[in-house]
């Protein structure tokens, strides 16, 4: 059972919005706060080299705060400036070959999208979207119909970036481990959300970032790859951290790491790893809880107004929830609720190009719950959403 009334107190900011944007950055809980403010007075007093230096064992104890969040071992994570960062390096350092297949999803994101592209037009892959099931998830019996020799990639995203709806990962895992095929996991909206085992989902590589439903920095994210996928990755770049270097050849790391580079926001990565901590000790069990109730509770409200549209699907949704009003854009309205002190999201067909072309949507709202949010702030939200679309 989440004590709410100790989870606000830990934060500032509910004293100021109802916050409903945790999908794109959350409220920081004190003890994050703390951190960062700590090893950024630190670097003040005795110098950025001086306090990493003097910071070893914090900056170790956030990898394996990390790894322990996701069911990992601390050498199979690597800290990254962003989850998109993350993303790209797993991504841009496998090897591609022209008739290479990724197989991915309908809701994937803008940016990954985009990469996609550049790889088909860079190498020569092809690039497949595998359908929804009528639930709204990635089909499983459509992805393992996918699957050839040619298949180079499963990448999904755990729950996308317009929508409440959770991809089945660990159903996908066990079909990409029968054929075969390395698994990316895009879980950047699901860590700190909803209970993570990498062992359990099956996936070779997974990425998050910090300042969604982790509730740390922004600026810091991270990648993890399992020990024994390593070896497929190629690191498109190589500086003197991520290699051992001699003025004849270079070695890579043999853990994550040989992804990272040297240069880092170690107050940031601090702030991650309080952060870490922070959701282990609520449980993120109760998290998971919490937040389906929270979401649930608003879908339904919204459901009995007029002119809204509830836009979620799967058979397993969670913190976001994403709809549209007749006749409004989403922009509109998330700039209505934020003269209102209430803070939400909107996407567009940049956000999720196929997803939203396919089902011809230009925008939506999207406001997504956490744990320190209560049953009156959604009240509240609905209230504003009556409010406006009357």
């Amino acid at each position: 059972m989440i004590d709410v009334e100790a989870l606000r107190a830990d934060t500032p900011g509910v004293d100021h919005v109802a916050h409903f944007n945790n999908a794109g950055a959350a409220l920081m809980p004190t003890p994050v706060i703390r951190a960062i403010y700590d090893h950024l007075d630190a670097e003040i007093r005795m110098g950025g080299y001086e306090a990493r230096e003097a910071h070893e064992k914090q900056a170790e104890a956030a990898y394996g705060s990390l790894a322990a969040i996701v069911g990992a071992r601390q050498s199979e994570i690597a800290l990254m400036s962003s989850a998109t960062t993350a993303w790209d390096m797993v991504v841009y350092s496998l090897k591609h070959r022209p008739g290479d297949r990724i197989l991915t999803t309908t809701t994937e994101y803008g940016s990954n999208w985009a990469a996609y592209l550049q790889l088909r037009d860079r190498y020569g892959v092809e690039v497949v979207v595998v359908p929804d099931s009528d639930e709204g998830e990635v089909d499983l019996a459509a992805l393992q119909s996918a699957i050839d020799e040619r298949t180079s990639l499963i990448s999904i995203n755990h729950m996308p970036t317009n929508s409440g709806v959770v991809n089945p990962a660990a159903a996908v895992g066990k079909i990409a481990r029968a054929a075969g095929v390395p698994y990316l996991l895009d879980a950047c909206q699901t860590v700190g959300q909803m209970p993570i085992d990498v062992d359990a989902i099956g996936c070779d590589f997974l990425t998050s970032t910090s300042r969604k439903f982790l509730r740390g920095p922004r600026g810091v994210g991270f990648a993890y790859v399992r020990t024994d996928a390593g070896y497929l990755l190629d690191p498109v770049f190589a500086d003197n951290h991520s290699t051992a270097v001699t003025d004849e050849q270079i070695e890579f790391r043999a853990d994550a790491r040989r992804l990272e580079t040297w240069e880092k926001s170690w107050s940031n990565v601090m702030g991650l790893g309080a952060a870490a901590d922070y959701a282990m000790a609520i449980g993120v069990d109760a998290i998971w809880q919490r937040v389906q109730l929270l979401s649930w509770m608003m879908r339904q409200s919204l459901a009995d107004i007029g002119g809204i549209e509830l836009r979620d699907r799967g058979s397993v949704q969670g913190a976001i929830v994403s709809f549209t009003v007749d006749g409004r854009d989403a922009i509109e309205i998330a700039d209505l609720l934020r003269q209102r002190s209430i803070n939400a999201s909107y996407s567009t067909v940049n956000s999720s190009p196929v997803d939203m072309r396919l089902r011809g949507i230009d925008s939506l709202v999207r406001a997504s719950v956490h744990a320190y949010n209560t049953e009156d702030e959604v009240e509240r939200f609905v209230h504003a959403i009556r409010e406006i679309a009357a």
